[in-house]
């Protein structure tokens, strides 16, 4: 193993802005002893045979006077010049592809563009054309077949992909039979990082060759890595204001027109001896490898799941306790900060409990990354953990590089955003970020927002906590509760890099009365799966503290990692992942991915979600909607006092409403809702699709209505929202909070679940899934009818309607108008939603009329409900316009 540091002078720019290099001198060939000088050929005489101008120079004259380095993929420097020596074993037709992986070391630092995040990797081959040409080829993995005809046939329908091409620049080594090509091919933008700049700052970013150079080159007998620092630029910059032109927002770099960024790019052996593929099964989650098997036309579905899993082996077969042949290795990066080294360990170890469980010791070990490493954690045979910085960065990932072939993971690195590491004291005075994505192609499956989202959860914990007098921010109490956090999410991210996926059923397996009980608590932890996105439990005011974190591993968890990694005889392989995968039905195992979570308006389960807890969310939305209303009433009790944040009261009223933004949303999920199972369909199995039974809907709609729609929920003293400071040191610093907006920004996402679609014709059509004497299911119309009555219940009162009541109507009205101008067609909308909205709507019209005959109203109730009237009635014309 061996590493060197090329210096970025000039010399590097001008080579690599393809700049020749000098000729070598001819060394002078002595004449033997005694004998004369040659004298010129004869008149006539045929002239010597001129040497080939094109063909490569021998190895040995290109690389004198330059240093190797050995290992698997040699790489040679000379001054400034980098080759790679490319063995002839890669260049068969039949070599092993080879692994590439290209890694971002360094980074712009916001807008999902951070250093330490790991890129895209492909299966390679070296393919060796019939000139002096090499070219760098990705493998089309997705689609095999094993018979020589469909071989043949899949190979000529799917392409591969050319990621690079090199000339040879030596003759084959005399007895290696290598060639030599110039490592400047890696000099490019092989992620299409350019791509990921533009969708950030909307700017058009082209990589800069001639500013751009390999820094250093690590090489082992498995694999070769090349540090390289890559010069993004754009010509110019738009002016801020002009017309639609976008203002550049590029405040982390000093000159938004140049951006320096470092990539890793990994060379790679794939395993010399296949790992035995294991086939997923949908009634647990795994991240898999997707792979399309046509070698059989009769297969009904050909496509196969491949479980993504580390390569673990027990060193001694016939004990029931043994170490594995070789541990799963996660290496600290030197760049975690002390004080938090102690929780990563422990979140990483934690996941031996379930290794133990089916017959591993130590199957998972941590080591320490010196000081003064000469390697980096970039490369791909070293999984890790390491922190990073941005101006916005507020997740952590944990993603993989797997073998497409198996399923088994070959790398792996998890990314620790520094919103962890700043501590309990800033924490609790900074509000939460926006978590974003990764931007380059194929890659937004990998980021994981928990930690971002758990940070505002620990926050409004630590307020709640704090404003009951039961916790000082400065307290060792405070840091205990931040490192369990810590812990809890290295040992989620960590997760997912041993191949786990989310399950957001995880967090529904206990209830409320077991949440409570601190013994319960201690031991099962407050979830099924640390794999969820749990919400901390938080007790009421009147309800004794438990434990607010998950803790460590759940027993859906543990039942996950045994079907992936237990050893079973081949032969009885598939028998017993079935029996394992069959108890699906027990307590605490039950399942639900992203996808059926869904974002927005989406997803029909109300047991799937993010951040709630418990076995009745509904409960859970209830009692986060009484904690902001009490931590508000808290500091508002409590007023200013000396010593107090600034900031204080700002934050306070933000960070409930952050609590809240999802809960009116997920609430308003019941209605319409249906409960899922991943259950095959057999005799005696639960039915894969059960309505929410009407009582339940009834009750989400009350929470809805009562709690969300009732301007009462958010009242505040004048004095407090007086003094909301904002942060005056910040130049983007906004004004007062707007309270309007935020409770509107609750009701608005209520209202897009209530009023989709895709709700309507679930109530419309969930009498054909009720079970024959079950009660009638929830129609339409009864949702519609109590909706309509409780944003406009001031109308049969005859009452003043305040500005949180009226933006609430305004924005129920702007509703209405969309699906009743824009027709079922355009919305997607039922035709007997639609009548019934018109139905309401006609009903709605004539309350309007009515109330403005109440002359006692004020001119803003009666200007509003003038206004009102106007716009519904040309929308039920344009709507009965429309229809005829």
């Amino acid at each position: 193993m061996s590493t060197w540091q090329l210096g970025a002078g000039v010399a590097v720019a001008l080579w690599l802005a393809g700049c020749a290099t000098a000729p070598v001198a001819k060394p002078e060939v002595a004449a033997a002893p005694g004998a004369s000088a040659a004298a010129p050929a004869a008149s006539g005489a045929a002239p010597a045979a001129r040497p080939d101008p094109i063909a490569p120079k021998p190895f040995a004259e290109v690389i004198a006077g330059a240093t190797q380095q050995t290992g698997w993929l040699p790489v040679w420097r000379k001054a400034e010049r980098v080759w790679l020596e490319i063995p002839e074993s890669l260049l068969r037709p039949e070599a092993t592809p080879v692994q590439m992986s290209v890694n971002v070391s360094s980074s712009v630092g916001e807008r999902g563009l951070y250093a330490g995040w790991m890129g895209p990797d492909w299966l390679v081959s070296f393919r060796k054309l019939a000139g002096q040409q090499i070219q760098l080829v990705a493998l089309n993995t997705l689609y095999v077949a094993d018979n020589a005809p469909l071989k043949a046939a899949v190979q000529d329908g799917f392409s591969n992909s050319l990621l690079a091409s090199m000339a040879i620049v030596s003759a084959p080594h005399p007895e290696r039979k290598s060639v030599l090509v110039d490592a400047s091919f890696m000099v490019s933008d092989l992620m299409s990082y350019g791509t990921s700049l533009e969708r950030a700052f909307r700017l058009s970013y082209s990589l800069d060759r001639g500013n751009s150079f390999i820094e250093r080159a690590h090489t082992t007998d498995e694999q070769a890595s090349f540090n390289l620092r890559l010069h993004f630029a754009t010509g110019r910059l738009p002016a801020i204001g002009a017309p639609n032109t976008p203002p550049v927002v590029l405040p982390s770099t000093p000159d938004p027109r140049s951006i320096f960024v470092g990539m890793v790019v990994n060379f790679s052996k794939l395993p010399e001896q296949p790992m035995r593929p294991r086939l997923g099964d949908t009634r647990l989650g795994h991240f898999a490898d997707a792979v399309t098997d046509l070698s059989d036309d009769r297969k009904l579905k050909p496509r196969q799941w491949f479980i993504n899993r580390w390569r673990l082996e027990k060193k001694d077969p016939q004990a029931a306790l043994s170490p594995p042949r070789q541990p799963i290795v996660y290496w600290l990066d030197k760049n975690i900060p002390y004080r938090y080294r102690a929780a990563v360990t422990a979140g990483i170890l934690e996941w031996n409990k379930a290794f133990e469980d089916i017959g591993f010791q130590n199957a998972i070990e941590v080591r320490q990354q010196a000081d003064n490493a000469d390697w980096s954690t970039h490369d791909a045979r070293h999984a890790s953990v390491r922190w990073y910085v941005g101006a916005d960065a507020n997740v952590a990932i944990g993603p993989h590089h797997s073998d497409p072939r198996t399923g088994e993971i070959l790398d792996a690195d998890i990314a620790m955003s520094d919103i962890f590491g700043r501590g309990a004291r800033r924490l609790i005075v900074e509000d939460g970020g926006f978590a974003h994505r990764t931007s380059w192609p194929g890659s937004e499956t990998m980021v994981c927002d928990f930690s971002h989202r758990a940070v505002a959860e620990m926050g409004f914990a630590m307020d709640i906590l704090e404003a009951r007098g039961d916790l000082d921010p400065d307290s060792p109490e405070a840091e205990a509760f931040v490192q369990a956090v810590i812990k809890d999410t290295i040992t989620h991210e960590v997760g997912h890099t041993l191949g786990l996926r989310h399950n957001f059923k995880g967090s529904t397996a206990y209830t409320a009365a077991q949440l409570q009980d601190k013994n319960f608590t201690a031991t099962h932890g407050i979830s099924a799966s640390v794999m969820d996105y749990n919400g901390v439990n938080l007790p009421l005011n009147s309800e004794k503290p438990s434990s607010l974190v998950q803790g460590g591993l759940g027993i859906y968890d543990r039942w996950a990692i045994e079907y992936a990694y237990r050893s079973l005889d081949p032969a009885q392989e598939g028998a017993e992942l079935a029996k394992i995968a069959g108890r699906s039905t027990e307590p605490g195992l039950a399942y639900a991915d992203d996808a059926d979570a869904g974002t927005g308006a989406g997803g029909i389960d109300p047991l799937v979600n993010r951040f709630d807890l418990g076995s009745d969310p509904l409960a859970f939305w209830a009692r986060r909607l009484q904690l902001a209303r009490e931590l508000w009433q808290r500091v508002q009790d409590r007023g200013v006092r000396p010593g107090d944040d600034i900031t204080r009261q700002r934050r306070v009223l933000l960070r409930g409403f952050a609590r809240l933004g999802s809960a009116a949303e997920l609430a308003s999920k019941y209605v319409g809702g249906v409960y899922t199972s991943r259950v095959p369909p057999r005799p005696g199995a639960a039915p894969a699709y059960v309505p929410v039974p009407a009582a339940q809907q009834r009750t989400a709609l009350k929470l809805v209505t009562q709690g969300f729609f009732n301007a009462d929920s958010f009242r505040f003293k004048p004095e407090f929202l007086a003094g909301a400071i904002t942060d005056y040191e910040e130049s983007d610093r906004s004004g007062p909070p707007s309270v309007p907006t935020a409770v509107l920004q609750l009701q608005t996402a209520a209202l897009e679940r209530l009023y989709n679609a895709s709700t309507a014709s679930r109530l419309l059509e969930a009498a054909l899934y009720a079970p024959a004497g079950s009660n009638p299911p929830m129609s339409l119309n009864e949702v519609y009818l109590t909706l309509q009555s409780a944003i406009w219940s001031e109308l049969n009162a005859g009452q003043e309607i305040d500005s949180l009541r009226r933006n609430l109507q305004r924005e129920h009205l702007k509703r209405l108008q969309s699906l009743l101008v824009r027709g079922p067609a355009a919305n997607n909308l039922p035709p007997d939603a639609l009548s019934l909205l018109r139905w309401h709507a006609t009903a709605l019209q004539a309350k309007l009329r009515g109330s403005l005959q109440r002359s006692s109203l004020s001119v803003e109730t009666r200007a509003h409900l003038q206004d009102s009237l106007s716009q519904l009635t040309e929308a039920l014309r344009a709507s009965m316009q429309r229809s005829s």
